[in-house]
């Protein structure tokens, strides 16, 4: 009886602070949205509020009136996120399953040379110089598919132990028994098994690449038609910016910019760009989790 009460102590505590930092976590972002169909006026006059004194949609209207740029950023956005976590997880899981093969020849010394780009990298001016000068791809969408994203030394030593300690021998040696060839035993009995570390791994590419704004920032010189919705709001905020700092030295600036809604259109942006991250995460949080907890079990 003593140790159901604690339990049942134990297990409150564990709720209530579960629900604290739920709430930690999800009041930011209904302030967000709150602000962003705030009146700008209301906004800059009052401050941040749940409940605020004027509702308007106009820092939407403003951002979605900029031409077919953010329908054609968003497509971008799409495009980059489809392809480059697909050719991500094909190269991981492949690079991974082989790794967690021990008889594999020289396995210790790939393990470590893929470990070793965690702690090490070339920096930022010598990746440009070969990224632009002997691949090419400066202004061209490799130039925001390929550059620091397209594979972590991270998620590939994540889904190797994955395949170590969730994935069983037993099953891969009897399948090779039967006549299954190795890419077999990969494609049909691995990856179905591995699903959970698969979705994960994916969540992640995913996020940093509809996330990434810094590649089209270096990469992306001349073509501005093809700016990601990050590239395409950070641009926009660049540019309220720029109207704001220097209202008094450019004739009209003052004009332009009681037009725009420098405050709540900042929000609006946020929302535009965290939005089908919020909506895409609950499909994939059961796997999400199973695959952290089993794949971070053994190395």
């Amino acid at each position: 009886m003593m140790k159901y009460r604690e339990d049942r102590i134990y297990q409150t505590i564990g709720h209530i602070v579960m629900i604290i930092m739920t709430l930690f976590a999800v009041i930011p972002i209904v302030l967000l949205f709150i602000s962003s169909i705030t009146d700008n006026d209301t906004l800059i006059r009052n401050g941040y509020s749940f409940f605020p004194e004027k509702l308007s949609l106009f820092a939407y209207e403003y951002v979605l009136k900029t031409g077919n740029a953010v329908p054609r950023a968003y497509m971008i956005s799409f495009l980059l996120t489809i392809c480059g976590t697909s050719i991500s997880l094909v190269i991981t899981t492949m690079l991974a399953y082989t790794l967690s093969k021990k008889k594999l020849p020289g396995r210790n010394i790939i393990t470590f040379l893929i470990f070793f780009t965690m702690l090490f990298n070339g920096g930022l001016v010598p990746t440009y110089m070969n990224y632009t000068m002997v691949f090419n791809l400066k202004n061209t969408f490799a130039g925001l598919l390929i550059p620091m994203l397209l594979m972590n030394g991270f998620n590939v030593l994540l889904m190797k132990s994955y395949f170590v300690t969730g994935v069983p021998e037993e099953i891969l040696e009897a399948a090779v028994i039967d006549g299954a060839s190795e890419f077999k035993s990969f494609i049909h009995i691995a990856l179905p098994l591995a699903k959970p570390i698969v979705a994960t791994i994916g969540l992640f590419t995913a996020i940093n690449y509809w996330n990434d704004w810094m590649n089209g920032y270096v990469y992306l010189t001349r073509r501005t038609d093809l700016y990601s919705i990050q590239n395409l709001l950070n641009r926009m905020i660049q540019n309220i910016q720029f109207l704001t700092q220097n209202s008094s030295n450019i004739s009209d600036a003052n004009v332009g910019l009681a037009s725009i809604p420098s405050v709540s259109v900042r929000m609006a942006m946020a929302v535009l760009g965290v939005l089908p991250i919020i909506i895409v995460y609950p499909f994939v949080q059961n796997n999400f989790v199973k695959g952290i907890t089993l794949g971070g079990v053994k190395g």
